[in-house]
């Protein structure tokens, strides 16, 4: 199991700038970290600011001894690949990728595609789900495409948000994973494929605000996943795929994002901008440390889940964003880090000797919600408020 986080600060014009961003994370136990890259209409091939960042990430990450996850998606809803051509484009683009850049081999295709935020339109007028199958067509398009650059590649699908409303009379159209992993299925299913669309599954476990522990267990009902619903999750998996020729039940799992904010000391404060949101609920370093060792912990006693990826490295200046590094945004340590990188370095090296109760080992430990239909849809949605991804 690889131990990592989800941070662009290496994307860089400047090779020694990157290596010293690469640095940081080894510093801090880290042995792998997640980029972006973007994909806009029209484009089939990685080029320009986008190439030679990454170039200069992957050369500081080999000198790290650091694995680079890239995930590769459009910037938001308004730029969804939905039509043949976009999908081409898409898939051409992401497939440049592995042929200019070898070193990368890991590669999460989409971002939180339950979302409105990164995918549109979620649902269909009738209110049935739109965004799985949408998604599932691009994945396999994709698929093929960087399969045919190189059978090494490792297609890792998903991306999912750990939560979603499943009303499509709602302003903010979401699915929740539970519905959107079924509709992934059905779509899988109805397509007839004889090959898979990915070689592992990216989840994103948040909790509801940073206060919430990672062993926190939600009611059976609902349709939200967290860490301690990891049985519920590969239980989706099982009945998405399984008896295809898309593996489910075995499924490896890479929990790509996954944060705790942290207070900030008023002797930093110089280092962040603008106010942070009532939701967010952040912890103290000590607490940050103690969610962090758990949620390795867990995350190390899940069979299927082969990597856990923290969201940052450093924190992010402006208070509105994310403050859940290991490092402030003046890349100076928090009190976490030493705790963190001893529990990495545990996890990495499997000295973890004893799985937290919270870690569960396998599905059917718990019954799996329906998803909602579209006659549950028409229900009066809840007030939004602004949660973690």
């Amino acid at each position: 199991m690889y131990v990592g986080a989800a941070e662009d600060a290496a994307k860089q014009t400047d090779l020694v700038v990157a290596e010293a961003k690469m640095s940081l994370a080894r510093l801090a136990g880290m042995n792998a970290i997640r980029m972006t890259a973007y994909w806009l209409p029209g484009h089939r091939e990685i080029g320009g600011w986008q190439l030679d960042a990454l170039r200069n990430a992957a050369a500081g990450a080999n000198l790290n001894g650091i694995k680079i996850v890239l995930s590769v998606y459009q910037p938001g809803s308004r730029t969804t690949p939905l039509t043949p051509e976009h999908r081409a484009q898409f898939a051409e683009f992401s497939a440049s990728i592995p042929r200019l850049i070898p070193s990368i081999t890991d590669y999460i295709i989409g971002n939180e595609p339950n979302l409105n935020l990164f995918w549109m339109p979620q649902f269909n007028a009738d209110g049935s789900s739109a965004s799985p199958g949408a998604y599932l067509q691009l994945l396999a398009q994709t698929y093929d495409a960087m399969k045919a650059v190189s059978p090494k590649v490792n297609v890792i699908g998903g991306s999912v948000s750990p939560r979603g409303q499943d009303k499509h009379t709602s302003t903010r159209h979401t699915h929740s994973p539970t519905r959107f992993i079924t509709e992934m299925g059905k779509a899988y299913r109805a397509s007839k494929r004889a090959k898979p669309v990915m070689d592992a599954f990216a989840f994103h476990p948040y909790g509801e605000s940073s206060s919430v522990r990672p062993d926190f267990r939600r009611h059976l009902r609902s349709t939200s996943i967290g860490l301690a619903e990891y049985d519920r999750l590969v239980a989706l998996l099982t009945l998405a795929f399984d008896g295809t020729a898309q593996r489910g039940s075995t499924l490896p799992i890479v929990y790509d994002e996954y944060g705790i904010d942290t207070q900030i000391p008023a002797e930093k404060a110089a280092a962040y901008k603008g106010r942070e949101p009532a939701t967010t609920k952040p912890v103290s370093e000590a607490t940050q440390a103690a969610y962090y060792k758990l949620a390795l912990e867990m995350a190390y006693c899940q069979p299927n889940v082969v990597g856990m990826l923290i969201f940052h490295v450093t924190d992010e200046e402006d208070l509105d964003r994310w403050q859940s590094g290991v490092y402030y945004a003046d890349d100076t340590p928090k009190a976490s880090l030493p705790a963190f990188k001893r529990a990495a370095e545990a996890v990495r090296a499997g000295r973890v000797a004893r799985c937290p109760a919270a870690a569960r080992t396998g599905p059917g430990l718990v019954k799996v919600p329906a998803p909602a239909s579209p006659k549950a849809n028409a229900k009066k949605p809840a007030p939004a408020k602004k949660t973690a991804p």
